[in-house]
């Protein structure tokens, strides 16, 4: 693992001027946030993350799971997934939300994890996480040795002759099933987008990397993921 300094913005706003000062938010950043770390900080054992700077959002007040005044849910991207999953009104609601939760990872890692982090941690693919391989998000045209390799937990379908990797996220699956939207802050002001977007299957490589790892920088820091529920018998959520 690289030496890196360790930060801890006062508030949102600080927090992500000081991330707007990495020369990318692709791989290779040199400035990176810290949840609940069950991701990032393996990937800094593995030397596939080398940020200069660590930024602890920790202490910033994005916790919290709150009713709306329109009958849907909001949710802090600082929430941890075992406090997500086990909520009375996720459980009754949103049920298909607290079972993919539960079926990922183990209890220890759930009550680290955050939503932010679930959402957009890196994938499991072993050659990106094998700085002795080549890997095109590691590396763009370097080539991708899964396609032929080992490849038994990759995409089958919306792979592309560049990438054959795929999120790691169960509560990204659920959520895109509820057609959730998330609401994203950053230095130009907040945006959203529906989560189908944010994990959208293979786009041009770097075109992909890009809006991912710049969502990146943003999501972590920003004001609320929220759901709301449809008018009709199925709850449809909507990220904010």
């Amino acid at each position: 693992m690289h030496t890196f300094e360790f930060i801890r913005p006062a508030d949102q706003t600080a927090a992500i001027a000081a991330a707007a000062q990495s020369k990318t938010a692709q791989q290779g950043a040199d400035v990176r946030f810290l949840g609940g770390g069950t991701t990032l900080i393996d990937l800094m054992k593995l030397n596939v993350e080398t940020p200069a700077r660590v930024l602890d959002i920790n202490r910033l007040p994005l916790d919290k799971i709150e009713a709306a005044s329109d009958g849907g849910l909001k949710v802090g991207a600082m929430v941890r997934n075992s406090d997500l999953a086990y909520h009375a009104t996720v459980q009754k609601d949103y049920s298909v939300l607290s079972q993919a939760i539960l079926q990922g990872a183990s209890a220890q890692i759930r009550n680290m994890a955050t939503v932010g982090g679930n959402l957009l941690q890196r994938t499991r693919c072993v050659y990106f996480r094998d700085t002795a391989m080549a890997c095109n998000k590691r590396e763009p045209s370097s080539g991708c040795p899964a396609i032929t390799g080992h490849n038994r937990t990759l995409a089958i379908l919306g792979a592309s002759e560049h990438c054959i990797a795929t999120n790691p996220s169960d509560m990204g699956v659920a959520l895109a099933a509820l057609e959730a939207t998330i609401h994203i802050q950053g230095t130009k002001g907040s945006r959203s987008c529906a989560i189908a977007r944010l994990t959208n299957s293979h786009w041009h490589l770097r075109q992909w990397c890009s809006r991912l790892q710049a969502a990146r920088l943003r999501v972590l820091a920003s004001q609320w993921v929220a759901w709301e529920p449809n008018r009709g018998a199925c709850p449809k959520p909507k990220l904010h």
